[in-house]
């Protein structure tokens, strides 16, 4: 990509949940906030390009802390706050650790200053058990590792450190009734006012992605409890019943019945709803060795998906996807957050010492990037197709051209290609994904950029991207801008290994935990 002139754009970046179910607003894009900065030809070397990301992040940043602070969403368009995360301020958490690492000390103090003021227990809607550990839990006990780490010099009162400690054991406990279930399989929405659940159900992914969170806080509380919680409930994933709720070895269906612990269906695949799931047992792995039989399970689920789910579509055979399935018959059908996998493979290859899984990720990530270098804003879509039989008239010369037909055309400002992007760097030191990852950079900020931030949009295969939902997500803070500059940063403690020795792990939010050992920890081995 060739440019002679560059705006990068101020505003910030989203990622990894899915929006509120508000209806899209059409208003027209402004920028009625200071001008973007123009170059007169693009950041060219690595370092250059992480300081621009470190200006879209600050940008992103004094956008959010004018218009929406202490709430948990900026409206770029509309200029407001929104709260679809229970108004304890959202996106501040989640951009803590992305501050750390980026060295941004005034934005640091300002975030670890305002969280020791959030009242956990009050709140009018209800809680997300999942979001609310891999966003605020994570972020808190990320800040804490962090700044009670290598990054120390960071906040100017310690007292303020110590307070991320207090406020994730205050949350944890608030929200340990989730697991006040006859299988201890926890309800997943919650209401704080009266304890009350949202019904008989939960998910594979919902389930199954809180035990690295809660994990670390029991060994940095010494509160063995936490963990119990947690591990009791992955019990029911890792020896999954009925039979038929493992249509493939190591691969399960989405849906749990919280009473019996019991899998209600087949059907799944490393799309949303799973995926983490999966993300995690090699992660739990790299956070301390002793949960060796997540590994195992990890080892499984990736054989069978290499053996049964991996496919190339008719027109493009040189690119790889992972299918969906119920029960056994397979859904030619994936999504941008199943992106991650390419960098999951990589990750567990480089662990395990097992170069066919590096291998097999890399190809993952070569087709997650046809996704983006072939519509017209180059960003992917939110769910994709290469069923050669669902085709839509219309699409007949893009799927000829790509392998892949769009279903849902949004971006919803996911970090997943750039995640995955990420994890092939670190293991191969290829600088083209550091090219693939600035490209993807370039072409989200020039896309989405509005307002005093950035928004998702509707379409992304039309020129400007079909309009805006005036939403910016937390997760654009912790995830996108992250990934963005630390595949072009240096080398430093916190960022993933070269050789599969880790100091830390990253969480689905990609907040950054030390692993066991690597701090003040108390628990004993796994399961005693």
């Amino acid at each position: 990509m060739h440019l002679t002139s560059f705006a990068l754009g101020s505003g910030i970046l989203s990622l990894v949940s899915a929006l509120p179910s508000n209806t899209p607003v059409d208003l027209p894009k402004r920028q009625d906030e200071a001008p973007p900065p123009t170059y007169a030809s693009p950041p060219s070397s690595s370092d250059e390009r992480a300081q621009a990301v470190v200006g879209a992040f600050r940008t992103s940043w004094d956008g959010y802390r004018k218009y929406a602070f202490p709430m948990d969403e900026l409206r770029p368009l509309s200029n407001n706050g929104s709260n679809s995360r229970n108004g304890w301020g959202a996106s501040a958490v989640d951009a803590l650790s992305t501050a750390l690492i980026m060295g941004q000390k005034d934005i640091v103090n300002e975030i670890i200053e305002y969280i020791p003021t959030i009242n956990w227990a009050f709140t009018e809607d209800s809680v997300s058990l999942f979001e609310t550990t891999i966003r605020y839990l994570g972020g808190m006990l990320s800040g804490y590792d962090l700044l009670s780490g290598p990054l120390a010099h960071l906040a100017d009162d310690p007292a303020n450190v110590e307070a991320l400690l207090t406020q994730s054991i205050n949350l944890a406990n608030n929200l340990s009734y989730a697991f006040e279930t006859p299988s201890g399989v926890p309800w997943n929405v919650l209401t704080f006012n009266n304890r009350s659940n949202d019904g008989s159900e939960n998910g594979l992914a919902t389930v199954g992605t809180l035990i690295l969170e809660w994990v670390r806080l029991a060994d940095l509380s010494g509160n063995r409890t936490f963990a119990d919680l947690v591990e009791k409930a992955e019990q029911y994933l890792l020896y999954p019943s009925p039979d038929f709720a493992e249509p493939f070895p190591g691969l399960l269906g989405s849906t749990i019945n919280v009473t019996t612990g019991q899998f209600t269906d087949a059907q799944g695949g490393w799309i949303g709803g799973s995926d983490s799931f999966y993300e995690y047992l090699i992660k739990m792995f790299i956070y301390d060795p002793r949960y060796v039989f997540l590994k195992d399970r990890w080892v499984k689920a990736a054989d069978s998906s290499i053996a049964y789910l991996a496919s190339n579509p008719a027109p493009r055979p040189d690119l790889t996807f992972l299918a969906a399935y119920e029960n056994t018959t397979l859904d030619l059908t994936s999504q941008h957050l199943a992106c991650f996998d390419g960098g999951n493979f990589i990750l567990g290859g480089q662990v395990l010492d097992r170069q066919d899984y590096i291998d097999f990720g890399l190809k993952l990530v070569n087709g997650c990037h046809e996704t983006y270098i072939s519509t017209a804003t180059r960003i992917g879509p939110e769910i994709f197709s290469w069923n050669t039989s669902a085709v839509p008239a219309n699409q007949t010369g893009f799927f000829n051209r790509t392998g892949f037909f769009i279903e849902d055309a949004g971006y919803q400002l996911r970090p997943e290609v750039i995640e995955s992007y990420y994890y092939a760097y670190r293991a191969t030191s290829d600088p083209k994904y550091q090219e693939w990852a600035w490209d993807a950079f370039v072409a989200i900020n020039a896309t989405t950029r509005v307002g005093s931030g950035y928004s998702s949009i509707k379409d992304i295969n039309v020129v400007g991207g079909g309009g805006y939902t005036d939403f910016q997500e937390s997760f654009w803070f912790a995830e996108v801008l992250k990934y963005s500059f630390a595949i072009q940063a240096g080398d430093a403690e916190w960022q993933g290994s070269r050789d599969g020795v880790n100091e830390w792990v990253y969480n689905t939010e990609a907040h950054p935990v030390r692993v066991y050992g690597g701090g003040n920890t108390t628990r004993g081995l796994v399961g005693q």
